[in-house]
């Protein structure tokens, strides 16, 4: 039980856990709306870098030593899945973040509340055997 994912999963802060929570609900929102222009992802990534180098520059610039890789991978990754789910739910009834279809939000918080339960487990777990 001791896997290099169950220890990252069972270590997680909680603020990591609802970042990981809004990727499976942009991952299920790509996975209902996907769309293969490629106008839509080259427009993400372009918003990606260019707002990603801006964060970069306000969190201490590319060299600063309190910040690692997965830090950084964020701080691109976030520009990129905020503009492109923007682009894909345009012009389709969602309210806020939320699809008008409840079968899709019943999807994104089961797959979330499933992500967030897990971490739970392994919480327990993992404080219940170094106890």
């Amino acid at each position: 039980m001791d896997s290099l994912i169950v220890r990252y999963l069972s270590s997680l802060s909680n603020g990591k856990v609802v970042l990981w929570c809004y990727l499976i609900w942009w991952a299920s929102t790509v996975f209902h709306h996907f769309d293969a222009s490629l106008n839509i992802w080259l427009n993400s990534i372009g918003i990606s870098v260019v707002i990603g180098i801006a964060l970069i520059l306000s969190v201490g610039g590319f060299k600063s030593a309190t910040r690692d890789r997965w830090q950084t991978f964020r701080l691109f990754a976030m520009p990129f899945c905020v503009s492109s789910f923007s682009s894909l739910i345009k012009g389709k009834g969602f309210v806020l973040v939320f699809p008008p279809s409840a079968t899709e939000l019943f999807t994104s918080v089961a797959l979330c509340f499933v992500f967030v339960v897990v971490v739970a487990g392994l919480r327990k777990v993992r404080a219940e055997t170094s106890a």
